[in-house]
């Protein structure tokens, strides 16, 4: 029977007895709407930004730039991000990173050369830092007690609109030029920061609110427990699988086992919707039980895939390597909540931002390291090193003591 539950930010949310399905409060439905519809107009895009690359250069090699320029002010502003939401609030950056990446999207129509394009790049990666990082510490500050459901419930929904933007996009292809899908792109975001600033609450802390030390100390301080070290690598280790799986993996699959368009198209949509969809029922596990052996899981089911599917053939390599993907999604939303659950609430947003810090290392490093060493060792000898270093890392995680202190 429905009853009316107190929100941690004064509002009522409404819900089941038991807590087994809870209609979220604005706030989630806020963000988790308005990551949607960005990821929506990112998965429009994806594709059309190293064409446009290509055409204006003539050249495939330029088109590199596009992952390092996204990545070098996603990275540095992570932090930074992180410690002024904790001392102003978080909402006012969300708002902004969608403005901003709205502005990238109108760089890219009106872009007529390479600078203005990948200038428009930086801008998306200063604008979908915050985006990524600040608005899950937001939902963990005001769902102390069911973080992981909340967390999971945003994760998913970036992830559910990349799985949709690329098919949004070839329809738009068939009525509009495809350079018209950044203004749609830019709308998308602007509804998305219109939607957080309709529906969305900040974060309002209770008690005295201590006030963050220099960054590397934080991180410093956070890794001289076992457990996390451990906890913090793998996240770096995640994020280089995951770079993977958007990058040299279809690669090989294209150049190694034949997979034509549709195939690959197949591999990519069952990629995100199961990174997508185990973070729905992870977030509830999550809660009830803790965080360590979800972590443990989800780094074993990525360990067995990526290390098997080079040695198999269809359809059982789309099968492993959707098993990965669920060990990718499981890892991901289980890591985020124990590290939020590992600092204070004036602490959230830093810890967030030194996720997705960790997770940008691995994600682009990830991919040159295994594509340099590939050429030395093979990729499928690369793909089972990989393998052992997800395992390893799980053993470790098993092993380390230490307790949360959050």
């Amino acid at each position: 029977m429905p009853v009316r539950l107190p929100g941690n930010d004064g509002e009522v949310r409404c819900g089941l007895v038991g807590g087994r399905l809870m209609l979220r409060d604005r706030s989630i439905i806020g963000v988790c709407c308005s990551a949607f519809l960005m990821m929506l107009g990112v998965g429009m895009i994806v594709a059309i930004l190293p064409q446009r690359v290509i055409e204006l250069t003539g050249s495939v090699s330029p088109t590199a730039y596009l992952a390092s320029l996204f990545a070098v002010p996603y990275l540095l502003l992570q932090i930074p991000y992180g410690r002024l939401s904790d001392r102003m609030g978080f909402k006012p950056f969300i708002v902004a990173g969608y403005g901003i990446c709205a502005l990238a999207g109108f760089i890219f129509y009106f872009s007529s050369d390479t600078k203005s394009l990948f200038f428009g790049r930086m801008l998306q990666g200063a604008g979908e830092a915050p985006i990524w990082a600040l608005a899950p510490a937001l939902l963990s500050l005001q769902n102390p007690t069911s973080r992981g459901r909340a967390m999971g419930s945003y994760n998913a929904s970036i992830h559910l609109g990349l799985t949709a933007g690329p098919a949004l996009g070839i329809a738009v292809s068939q009525v509009w030029q495809a350079n018209e899908a950044f203004l749609i792109y830019a709308g998308l975001c602007l509804c998305g920061a219109a939607v957080v600033s309709k529906l969305v609450k900040d974060a309002k802390r209770t008690g005295e609110q201590e006030q963050p030390q220099l960054c590397s100390q934080n991180i410093i301080a956070l890794a001289a427990n076992p457990e996390r070290f451990f906890v913090l690598l793998a996240i770096m280790l995640y994020g280089a699988g995951y770079g993977l799986f958007v990058t040299i993996v279809p690669g090989y699959l294209i150049a190694h086992k034949s997979f034509g368009p549709i195939e690959v198209g197949l591999f990519f949509t069952l990629f995100y919707l199961a990174v997508s969809l185990s973070q729905l029922f992870t977030g509830a596990l999550a809660d009830r039980k803790g965080e360590k052996m979800l972590m443990v899981c989800g780094l074993l089911l990525a360990s067995v895939g990526i290390g098997l599917f080079t040695a198999v053939d269809r359809p059982l390599i789309i099968g492993l390597l959707t098993l990965a993907s669920t060990g990718l999604g499981i890892f991901l939303l289980s890591s985020m909540t124990y590290l939020n659950g590992c600092v204070s609430d004036a602490m959230k947003g830093t810890v967030s931002g030194a996720f997705y810090l960790f997770w940008g290392v691995g994600y682009f490093a990830g991919p040159l390291a295994i594509g340099d060493l590939g050429k030395l060792a093979g990729f499928p000898a690369c793909f089972v090193g990989l393998s052992f270093l997800f395992a390893a890392n799980a053993l470790a995680v098993i092993l380390s003591p230490g307790r949360r202190t959050g």
